[in-house]
């Protein structure tokens, strides 16, 4: 026996086309209201968002957004947050901050950014300006907020290698500086404009060029706003993201006489200078002394050979015939003479006769 059978009669009846029909159409209705349930669930609340708020941001932009990957709840929120500030650039749409968005900008800086430019009034700032320099790196509000409240900045920086800026005049006395310099963010430079160490390093250069050209340290001392004048007027800013404001000398402190020491170790060297000269000159004459007592020594080997040469002349005399013998002993008695006059003329300059001692 079926149960089956018995128990389900229906369901072996086949049912008639125009109630599977009906079946899919109700079907299709289902799947279509749960469809709009979860995209109202989703996206109903920043809808209603944006119509009360007059963002007119629509639910097929919404959906959009979800198939672009757009993050939506952020969109709407700046679209919100510009147009209740009264944000009034045809550029400022719903798809140029999603371009941004999908560019990797952070879109609700860039519209707090344009916010804070309007309420300054001063600052001019459009959407395209906003995300340039969103897109370049730069803290597109910190830049708006330093062009509404200059900032200061250390020079030299703190935890630099030196603590100060040192500098000689022209007398030579070192001044030891420190400063600080009032910027305000120059949007218009802000893409490609030259950072807050280029600004540091120009008026670094400027104090030191200024104490350098000062005839003495006690003008830069009696009067620093001569420094700060001097530097202003080199235009430092030019090219860069800030407006130099000012420029005050918050500490000048006196160094090293260095002048002075220039001085000592200039003569110090010309002392090394001078000693060396002398060190030549002396063995320039040492080398002639013993180059002297070469040539004396040349004079008596000659002088020994002249003499030697004497005996030989006097024999040959002998053989020829031009010398006899009595003319050889008046030659040895006149050079004995000459021996005897040459003693005692050395005993009466050298020494005391010993008769004329006696005698005292």
């Amino acid at each position: 026996m079926n149960f089956s059978s018995s128990l389900f009669p229906l369901a072996q009846q086949p049912l008639p086309s125009s109630q599977i029909g009906l079946l899919v159409a109700v079907i299709a209705v289902l799947v279509v209201i749960m469809v709009i349930g979860l995209i109202f669930a989703n996206y109903f609340g920043l809808w209603i968002q944006s119509q009360l708020t007059g963002a007119k941001i629509t639910i097929f932009d919404l959906i959009g957004m979800t198939f672009r990957k757009v993050n939506a709840r952020s969109i709407v929120r700046s679209k919100i947050m510009a147009t209740q500030a009264g944000l009034v650039d045809p550029e400022l749409t719903s798809r140029a901050l999603e371009a941004h968005d999908l560019a990797g900008g952070n879109v609700q800086q860039v519209i707090r950014a344009l916010i804070a430019a309007k309420k300054a009034k001063t600052i001019s700032l459009t959407y395209r300006e906003a995300t340039a320099i969103d897109l370049a790196g730069r803290d597109v509000l910190e830049s708006v907020q330093t062009s509404v409240y200059p900032k200061v900045i250390d020079c030299p920086p703190r935890g630099a290698a030196k603590a100060s800026l040192d500098a000689v005049a022209k007398d030579g006395i070192q001044l030891k500086v420190k400063a600080r310099v009032t910027v305000r963010a120059n949007l218009q430079q802000l893409i490609g404009g030259a950072t807050e160490e280029t600004i540091i390093a120009r008026v670094g250069e400027g104090i030191v060029s200024a104490i350098g050209s000062s005839d003495s340290h006690k003008s830069v001392l009696e009067n620093p706003n001569v420094i700060s004048a001097t530097v202003l007027k080199r235009r430092l800013d030019s090219q860069t993201a800030f407006e130099i404001v000012s420029i005050d000398i918050a500490d000048i402190d006196v160094g090293a006489n260095v002048g002075a020491r220039l001085q000592a170790d200039q003569a110090e060297a010309d002392t090394q200078v001078a000693r060396a000269a002398a060190e030549g000159k002396r063995a320039n004459a040492a080398a002639n002394e013993q180059e002297m007592f070469a040539k004396i020594e040349k004079s008596r080997a000659a002088l020994v050979e002249a003499e030697a040469a004497v005996p030989q002349a006097m024999a040959d005399a002998f053989r020829s015939g031009k010398l006899n013998i009595l003319d050889y002993f008046k030659l040895q008695n006149i050079s004995a003479d000459t021996e005897m006059r040459n003693s005692l003329a050395k005993t009466s300059r050298g020494t005391t006769n010993p008769a004329n001692a006696r005698l005292a």
